[in-house]
């Protein structure tokens, strides 16, 4: 039996029994999505937690009395007046929507609900299904529209697998990178300064730091060349690159003495400018200019969550300027890239996704042609298994997208590889090649982390908060049993601080159980307990969190162990 057919049947007699229970709800739709399914419903009253268990009772009846799921094809003006006897408007809309002269529905028991299909044979086949939660959703995801009550739920074949998924929404929660941030004091996001924008507390603005060194240091290494690019450019520059038309509707735009602007939401124009701002020779590609670029998107609000989908993010930005022939290569040297990154930051799953040319797009069709040619072929030399999204492209290139895998095996979006052709042309971009004859040059935008924020959110779920020594913002934290010692204490920390160490200090006048509580729950990886008899043999007490107490030592001997441990970047 199909999963997704499954959820989708489950999600029928969700709506079923919704009816059944308080009649006047209106139906809205109710897909299978990847991991479960939801309904949408109009109600006058809020669905309470409550209301799900009742939901789940009525539904067990409905499955017990194993009714068997019809359809039945009827004409579009037929269907229309049905729905509207049944005064289910959102239907009516939908039916009315649809090009067809007929359309299909399904019956259960005394259910009738407009759907494509398929279904599974009869309701008795749903053997394991759990409803999650309940949320809100503007009808068609359009804010002006009403706002709808969504119900989501998921089913297995069996109880054995429901139940795995459950623990891992569990311990899913208990990562949850919006309340760990919190409690970490990460971040904050808050409506009084506007949805979607992050504000950095210092521990997080820390670890971003220390994320955005490596990879800065990563890129100079691979032979990258640092540029930075101003935040709001003419609106004529993105016109010409075709932004104006195909990502309008995600862009800021206001006016400067008569003259519209917007605030970039992509890093590619200002790259370009750099390009072309002397003459380039073959001799001089592939040119690769890199930026640690913030950029802004107009999301809507129903889709902004935590660091995940926000309204202003920095991507670690680059375009690769090259020959034809250097293409496939660069591509390979990016992948390359892309998985020693995920490596060092102790990601060692992902999944490749090749998407091909949508219905809007610009370029000409051998070129698009060759740009996925040549990112196929990249894929291929490193042996990298991939799947193929038909017509998921962007507008002006193919692309490369490598999604990892964390603790709980979910997919997070991270590095992205296009290849463009049309964005040279429309720009104008050339190279003298070797002949003395002018050429365009290909462009290969690509980010390895992508979104820092997102990356972020993901290293934060992905270790439960308790990060690596070489990623922790405070590495060590210094715990002094008494005011008699904080001199000594003092001295420790200068110490440490000399050799590069983030430490910190809890000169509190607390109980030393509640200052190592406090550390274990801020998920500090050392402490340093030091008392009268540390400080008179010059030593320190080393306290673990991963080791729990491993003794006295040199404050020099604890240096070299915290320095050996972040070079081999010990997860």
């Amino acid at each position: 039996m199909d999963l997704s057919t499954l959820r989708h049947s489950t999600a029928h007699v969700m709506a079923q029994a919704a009816k059944a229970l308080w009649p006047d709800v209106k139906l809205g739709m109710g897909p299978a999505i990847e991991d479960g399914f939801y309904y949408d419903f109009d109600r006058e009253e809020p669905f309470a937690p409550e209301d799900l268990e009742k939901i789940e009772a009525k539904m067990r009846d409905i499955i017990k009395k194993n009714y068997p799921f019809e359809r039945e094809e009827t004409a579009k003006k037929d269907a229309v007046k049905l729905f509207k006897s049944m005064h289910e408007k959102y239907k009516v809309e939908l039916i009315e929507a649809i090009p067809a002269d007929s359309v299909s529905i399904y019956k259960d028991g005394d259910f009738i609900d407009l759907c494509r299909g398929p279904h599974i044979h009869s309701t008795g086949e749903i053997k394991a299904f759990k409803l999650l939660s309940i949320a809100g959703a503007y009808w068609h995801g359009i804010e002006t529209n009403p706002m709808l009550q969504r119900i989501y739920g998921t089913a297995f074949q069996t109880q054995k697998e429901l139940e795995t998924y459950i623990k891992t929404l569990e311990e899913a929660k208990k990562r949850d990178h919006r309340i760990l941030g919190k409690q970490l004091e990460y971040f904050s996001m808050s409506d009084e300064m506007g949805s979607g924008l992050v504000l950095y507390h210092p521990k997080g603005a820390r670890l971003r730091t220390i994320i955005e060194e490596y990879i800065r240091n990563e890129h100079l290494r691979r032979g990258y060349e640092l540029v930075i690019g101003p935040h709001i450019l003419k609106s004529d520059v993105w016109v010409r690159s075709g932004h104006y038309d195909y990502y309008k509707e995600n862009m800021y735009t206001f006016r400067i003495d008569n003259q519209e602007y917007a605030i970039k939401p992509m890093n590619c124009p200002n790259h370009i400018m750099v390009y072309k701002s002397k003459t380039r020779s073959y001799k001089d590609l592939p040119l690769k200019f890199f930026e640690l670029g913030t950029v802004y998107r107009n999301e809507k609000s129903g889709v902004l969550h935590g660091l995940l989908r926000v309204r202003g993010f920095t991507q670690d930005d680059a375009h690769i300027f090259c020959l034809r022939e250097q293409a496939e290569d660069e591509i390979v040297k990016v992948i390359d890239f892309v998985i020693d990154t995920l490596n060092a930051f102790g990601f060692d799953d992902f999944s490749i996704e090749l998407s091909t040319r949508p219905a809007k797009s610009i370029g000409a069709d051998e070129d698009w042609a060759m740009a996925e040619l040549a990112l196929i072929n990249s894929l291929n030399r490193k042996t990298l298994a991939y799947e193929i999204n038909e017509g998921e492209g962007a507008f002006y290139g193919p692309k490369i997208d490598i999604k990892l895998k964390d603790a709980l095996k979910r997919e997070w979006q991270c590095a992205t590889i296009q290849c463009d052709f049309a964005l040279p042309e429309r720009f104008d971009l050339k190279y003298a090649g070797q002949d003395g004859k002018e050429y365009r040059p290909i462009m290969l935008h690509r980010v390895i982390l992508g979104s820092l924020e997102r990356f972020m959110g993901a290293l934060i779920e992905h270790f439960a908060g308790a990060m690596p020594l070489w990623l922790a913002p405070a590495q060590c934290r210094i715990i002094p049993i008494s005011e008699k010692v904080n001199e000594y204490a003092g001295n420790i920390w200068q110490t440490l601080f000399a050799a590069g160490i983030r430490v910190e200090a809890d000169n509190r006048n607390e109980r030393l159980e509640k200052k190592i509580r406090d550390a274990e729950v801020e998920k500090i990886p050392y402490m340093i307990i030091i008392g009268s008899k540390e400080e008179s043999i010059g030593m320190v007490s080393v306290r673990s969190k991963a080791e729990g107490d491993i003794g006295r030592m040199k404050p020099a001997e604890f240096i070299e162990r915290i320095r050996e441990e972040v070079e081999k970047k010990i997860r």
